[in-house]
């Protein structure tokens, strides 16, 4: 390397340094130390750790309150994922056409999205008061929302729903402006209907777009925490129905001060979380086009 090809290699590195500290810092090293708290016990009163193996694995692998809770957060991904994706999509649909108000629209369907989780969460429960919620009063009932073990999932699924699909919108936007018009116009011309179109065109074309929101959008679902937090009361009889598994980490991690124990469920839920990515790859080959 020439003198002149050394100081820009360095530049490079000294631009580029903050990034990768960042990731270190960020990232790597709480991963790495992660699993390596998922290998011990906490010491009695937090004092020291004491290896223990497998042994925390053996203990949440036999434990049914994890698979519960496993169970709920798949089941909370199950309702926010599909509604949320299909809403988005419909909606970013007709907001890309022109009409009137149509900047106004879209601030509307996206104003969830920037609106604080404790804001959102007071706001919802009050609703979903079975005494005093708009809900109930508007229906004339006096239905326990949050409260049945039945529904109670279903109805933090909705609320997921509600805040995460201005967020999807935008990206569904951004995605059909990449579309070329000039599909539509010979569609058009060869006599295809709206719903052909979208179908035929818009679809197909979004797919990129929509592995990416599909993808990230089951991460994120299966790392759901505050809203359920915020929502569910430890003394709600549905709460063992709805608990998430980040919310049991937190109990343990936090609450219960058995770090070794919290990491080890973190550990297992990124272990279903790369299967699930892993899987996600491999049909991204099969289903997505790129125009």
């Amino acid at each position: 390397m020439t003198k002149a090809q050394k100081t820009e290699a360095i530049w490079g590195l000294a631009m580029v340094a903050p990034v990768m500290i960042g990731l270190i810092v960020l990232n790597f090293w709480p991963i790495i130390n992660t699993i390596w708290q998922s290998l011990h016990k906490t010491g009695d009163f937090g004092l020291g750790n004491t290896f223990v193996g497998l042994d925390n694995y053996v203990s949440v692998c036999t434990s049914a309150e994890f698979w519960q809770s496993l169970l709920n957060t798949f089941k909370y991904a199950i309702i926010e994922v599909p509604f949320s994706i299909v809403i988005a999509l419909v909606l970013a649909v007709f907001l890309n056409r022109k009409m009137k108000f149509r900047s106004g629209y879209r601030t509307i369907f996206f104003l969830p999205m920037v609106a604080a989780p404790a804001a959102v969460a007071m706001v919802w429960k009050w609703l979903y008061n079975q005494q005093f919620g708009l809900l109930n009063q508007v229906l004339n009932t006096d239905f326990a929302w949050i409260s049945n073990p039945s529904t109670a999932w279903i109805s933090i699924g909705v609320i997921g729903v509600w805040s995460i699909i201005g967020y999807n919108m935008v990206l569904f936007l951004g995605g059909l402006q990449e579309i070329p018009h000039d599909y539509y116009e010979a569609a058009e011309i060869d006599g295809a209907s709206g719903i052909r179109q979208f179908f035929s065109i818009t679809v197909p074309l979004l797919s990129p777009t929509t592995f990416f929101i599909v993808q990230t959008r089951i991460i994120a679902a299966l790392q759901v925490f505050d809203l359920i937090y915020m929502i569910m009361d430890k003394t709600n009889i549905a709460f063992g129905k709805v608990q998430s598994v980040v919310l049991l980490f937190y109990q343990y991690t936090f609450t219960n001060d058995n770090k070794g124990y919290g990491s080890t469920l973190v550990v297992m839920l990124l272990l279903f979380i790369l299967v699930i990515t892993f899987i996600m790859q491999k049909l991204e080959k099969k289903y997505v086009f790129y125009n």
